[in-house]
């Protein structure tokens, strides 16, 4: 049996963690098959989003610490071969280009809360609870929650986490703004598929403009974006997409959009 399972629904890719009997530790194995499923999305002209989810009652207990002691000795990640896209997000050459929509359960440890910070909107179950509990364990955050936290949540708020391990809830995760919706136990994967879907109705072009844009911001700086926004547009507006915005926008219609 897949740890994670791919499946396509219309535009949305659906990729779902599944090693539920063990809490959904991840391991290596898992961390590699989401980096194709990943990849899939990335490569696929008719997949438009993604959606992270996972099966059982809990999102992830973290990292299967016996599973990954040779990869953390070695001082890397495992490789990746050229299709494959890097699940945490921080090889930026490796990033997969489309928005990402996670739905989260029950226990959201250590990769959990990486993962949702590679991506870009965050729907959580009220029974959620969180964990970056890594110095608990005698190691520290790895996969981009020293990096992402304190940019996204504020230093207060990330250090309040970061350095002690402390669990939080999901109306904490809410309130510092780690997750954009809570919804009622068992409505998570709906909802995120809503929002996943809701993305699929816009303009493929535009959406990962959009998203592209915004990282340089945050990486490079706003200097750079600003440089980008008009000759990133221009190739834009000879899209089919783009003719078919303004064309749907005259005749008061909802839009039919392509990718092209």
């Amino acid at each position: 049996m897949s740890k994670i399972k791919v499946e396509e629904k219309g535009h949305v890719l659906l990729l779902g963690i599944n090693r539920p009997d063990k809490m959904n530790a991840f391991d290596v194995e898992m961390y590699m098959q989401l980096a194709e499923g990943l990849g899939k999305l990335n490569s696929t002209h008719h997949l438009r989003c993604g959606l992270i989810f996972a099966e059982g009652r809990h999102f992830t207990s973290g990292l299967d610490m016996a599973k990954w002691l040779d990869v953390f000795s070695s001082g890397r990640f495992p490789e990746l071969e050229d299709e494959l896209c890097d699940p945490l997000g921080l090889d930026d050459n490796r990033r997969v280009e489309k928005p990402l929509v996670m739905a989260v359960q029950g226990i959201c440890y250590t990769i959990g809360l990486e993962l949702m910070l590679a991506t870009d909107v965050r729907v959580a179950a009220s029974d959620t609870r969180f964990g970056q509990i890594e110095v608990k364990r005698g190691i520290y955050p790895v996969g981009g929650a020293t990096i992402r936290l304190p940019r996204e949540l504020g230093w207060g708020n990330a250090m309040r986490y970061l350095l002690t391990g402390d669990e939080f809830e999901a109306e904490e995760a809410y309130r510092i703004g780690l997750v954009q919706e809570l919804t009622a136990p068992g409505e998570q994967y709906d909802r995120g598929l809503e929002i996943a879907e809701r993305i699929c109705e816009q303009a493929p072009l535009g959406v990962q403009a959009s998203l592209r844009s915004a990282r340089v911001a945050g990486l490079e700086g706003e200097e750079k974006a600003v440089s980008r926004l008009l000759p990133d547009l221009q190739p834009i507006m000879t899209s089919d997409d783009a003719r078919e915005g303004v064309q749907s926008f005259l005749e008061r219609r909802k839009a039919r959009f392509k990718g092209y």
